[in-house]
């Protein structure tokens, strides 16, 4: 990837590189004294399971072959991505960086890290126009993608053991969608409705519509930006402590990682409670914590 001739024509004073995976561009920017990465998945310390084991276990150990191994039936396959992804790691160790959270920088810090390098800058809310009015009746709300790594099985049990009285709409796609679908509809109480892909502009319909919203990852969160979202419309979230979670969440809806019935009570005591915003993830503190570190790495300073 020839990227000398564009950087010389525009002569930028940061290389800001954003969640980049390609480790031949990392390794050319970490030669320059003025780029930086943003990094915000687990693909720089865990080899694609996102610290939550085959077992389905949390991860809490940092990444060696040995440990990654037993994560993979494939073993080649094991052998090339776990190979990208200690090239990526070798690369953003010689660069400062950008994380989201807390836990994200503990996990790269034990995965060789120099500690001084990371710099934990939370994401804002990017404001949705509220809407007029919700886009239906009152609901409990799961956003994301419909795979078993974010726990909608558990967000599914969870809604059905807790009594709620209200459709749990899954605003979503992906591999679980089909199972997920052929659930709807089906015995007495409030029904599932799984709506599939919804686009931006209709989200805040959605988020007026709920309750509360189901936050149940299995992998370990980054961070977990739909769960700022909702609580930007007023909705509580009902969470697992996975990940970054706990940072941004205000309580007291969280449960232990894994504990369905903790997940159902929590939710049963969310549904009539309203939320604030934390004010720590407003646009202004995330806009000067990163120009800071601009700052630090201009050509020009």
């Amino acid at each position: 990837v020839g990227l000398d001739d564009l950087v010389l024509e525009l002569a930028p004073d940061v290389l800001h590189l954003h969640n980049l995976m390609n480790p031949t561009v990392l390794e050319w920017a970490a030669s320059r004294p003025n780029a930086l990465l943003t990094v915000q998945d687990h693909r720089f310390f865990c080899p694609t399971r996102g610290k939550w084991t085959l077992g389905g276990e949390v991860s809490r150990r940092p990444m060696t072959r040995e440990i990654c191994a037993s994560c993979f039936e494939d073993q080649a396959y094991f052998r090339g991505v776990h190979a990208l992804t200690e090239r990526r790691l070798r690369a953003a160790r010689r660069l400062p960086l950008t994380v989201l959270s807390r836990y994200m920088r503990e996990e790269l810090v034990a995965a060789g890290a120099p500690p001084w390098r990371v710099h934990v800058v939370p994401p804002f809310v990017h404001r949705l126009d509220p809407g007029p009015a919700p886009s239906g009746p009152p609901c409990v709300l799961f956003v994301g993608r419909l795979v078993e790594a974010k726990g909608v099985r558990d967000a599914v049990a969870a809604w059905r053991r807790s009594g709620v009285p209200f459709p749990l709409v899954l605003a979503g796609t992906g591999p679980l969608r089909a199972e997920l679908t052929a659930q709807a509809g089906r015995g007495e109480g409030p029904e599932l409705e799984v709506p599939g892909w919804v686009e931006r502009d209709r989200l805040p319909g959605l988020y007026r519509r709920a309750r509360a919203l189901l936050l149940p990852s299995r992998w370990q969160e980054p961070f977990g930006i739909v769960g700022l979202e909702a609580l930007s419309f007023g909705v509580p979230v009902v969470a697992w402590e996975s990940g970054g979670v706990e940072e941004w969440h205000p309580g007291p809806d969280l449960a232990p990682w894994g504990d369905v019935e903790g997940l159902a009570r929590a939710l049963a005591d969310a549904v009539n409670r309203r939320v604030t915003l934390p004010a720590r993830f407003e646009r202004h503190e995330t806009i000067g914590r990163l120009l800071a570190i601009y700052a630090r790495r201009s050509t020009s300073s």
